[in-house]
């Protein structure tokens, strides 16, 4: 019987076998946005168990163990790491049709050659024999890098981080260019004043200069700007519930700063302008700096109350948001625009309602000799899996132009993600073969969709961030 994960995995077609095999399998992987650990990376970390690599910090499994009536202390808590492994075990069989389903069997074959079916009765096999096979350095966290082709790697930093692992990385033998991602929004949002204003204070710390006007943080952001660019960053990130509903100018941003420092009470109207002059700002210094904005648009966050006040943020409770995206949006590029500061910008919904309105939104903004300048960015988080990405694709073709879209991304904490590039190249090609079987494109140009798919498996995202890596 032929293995569940085999050469020809979720490629019904003649004509999508051949665009996987002959243009998709060998290209490298250009990784612009995942949580990786630099320190990890440094450290060549090697990973003692399937729990360390697999599960330690996993929320999308997490969740699934909860869905399925596992307790806490197996996902979070003080279990020992086998049993937590078998409670993921025993929970596998019922994610059919959930992207954990065949991204756990993509995984044990990618990285452990392991073709068994994994459930609570081939739990404890397989823990044996893929910790025996993570003694291998080609498992270690640069090890994995080079099996997997690993080109660049965009970590997600804060701006107060001092990035000295990232520095040490410069001088290593790591195999890919492992390069820092601007992410300023503790420096954004304010509605817990004190969180935004320990932030401003560590802020101060790490430029060395006393914060107290306006105009002090704003420095201080743009000497940020200016150190995480010299340090190779290519791109910002922002992960906020929507844009700013207004941009307010100087003068009203500096009494809100004045205010927020003073613990002073704040409108929400006063909250919205502030942090749209904040991130207008900051738009001004990416496009000098010929950085990526990304935007990732839509995201409820820590949504049960109990687990956020135990465990913090990023642990499996936040959920999609039902807000409306398109003015706020619109406010933000068409300021940026005016003031002739758009940065290129990539575009990530949560909400699959606004495929549509993301994917138009991207045509509004051009510019000459600049291909796609915004881009609609791969399904994310919610929408990484089958049907989200078949709908990201199938908007961004319908409305723009597929041809430069520049490809999947990680966006994840665990090394073993990597497989999730394999997963969408595989759907990628299944939507061609289909069109080219069923006659929705041409037969003689199956040359030319090939170089297409080829092109967003890599060199498009290596182009777009205008970075040249072998």
């Amino acid at each position: 019987m032929k293995p569940f994960i085999h050469e020809d995995f979720l490629l019904p077609t003649q004509s999508a076998r051949e665009l996987y095999h002959e243009y998709a399998v060998d290209e490298p992987i250009f990784d612009y946005h995942c949580h990786l650990s630099p320190k990890d990376l440094v450290e060549n970390r090697s990973f003692h168990n399937l729990f360390e690599i697999w599960l330690e910090g996993d929320h999308y499994k997490w969740r699934a163990m909860r869905l399925n009536g596992v307790d806490e202390r197996f996902c979070t808590g003080d279990a020992d790491p086998k049993d937590k492994f078998r409670a993921f075990a025993r929970t596998v069989p019922h994610t059919f049709r959930n992207p954990i389903y065949h991204w756990t069997h993509l995984e044990l074959k990618r990285y452990f050659g392991i073709e068994e079916l994994l459930d609570e009765h081939t739990a404890d096999w397989i823990w044996e024999q893929a910790n025996e096979k993570l003694t291998d350095p080609n498992l270690s966290a640069q090890g994995i890098l080079s099996k997997f082709r690993v080109k660049m790697v965009g970590t997600t930093d804060d701006p107060t981080d001092t990035l000295e692992y990232h520095a040490k990385l410069r001088d290593s033998s790591c195999p890919a260019e492992v390069l820092p991602t601007f992410r300023p929004d503790r420096g954004i949002l304010t509605e817990n004043v004190e969180n935004w204003n320990s932030w401003v204070d560590r802020l101060s710390a790490v430029c060395g200069n006393d914060i107290i006007s306006f105009g002090d943080y704003k420095s201080c952001l743009s000497q940020r700007v200016d150190y995480f660019d010299q340090m190779g960053c290519k791109a910002s990130d922002h992960g906020l519930l929507r844009c700013p509903l207004k941009i307010g100018n100087e003068s009203e941003a500096s009494v809100v700063f004045e205010k927020l420092r003073s613990a002073k009470s704040v409108s929400s109207e006063e909250r919205e302008g502030f942090a749209g002059h904040v991130l207008a700002y900051l738009g001004e210094l990416y496009h000098s700096k010929n950085w990526v904005m990304q935007l990732h648009l839509g995201a409820a966050r820590n949504m049960n109350a109990a687990i956020f006040k135990q465990l913090g943020p990023d642990t499996g409770c936040d959920s999609i948001a039902d807000v409306p995206q398109v003015d706020s949006l619109a406010l933000l590029l068409g300021e940026l625009s005016l003031r002739q500061r758009l940065p290129k910008t990539v575009l990530y919904n949560l909400n699959p309602r606004d495929n549509y309105a993301f994917a138009t939104m991207c045509g509004n903004f051009f510019q000459k000799d600049v291909p796609c300048k915004v881009h609609y960015g791969s399904g994310w988080w919610f929408l990484d899996q089958w049907e989200g990405m078949m709908m990201q694709l199938n908007a961004l073709s319908s409305l723009s132009l597929l041809s430069h879209f520049i490809g999947m991304i990680t966006d994840s904490r665990s090394f073993m993600s990597y497989p999730r590039h394999e997963y969408f190249r595989r759907l990628l090609c299944n939507l061609l073969g289909e069109d080219l079987e069923n006659g929705a494109l041409p037969e003689q140009m199956k040359l030319q969709v090939g170089e297409m798919v080829r092109r967003i498996c890599f060199q498009n995202a290596s182009d777009y961030f205008q970075l040249s890596v072998s």
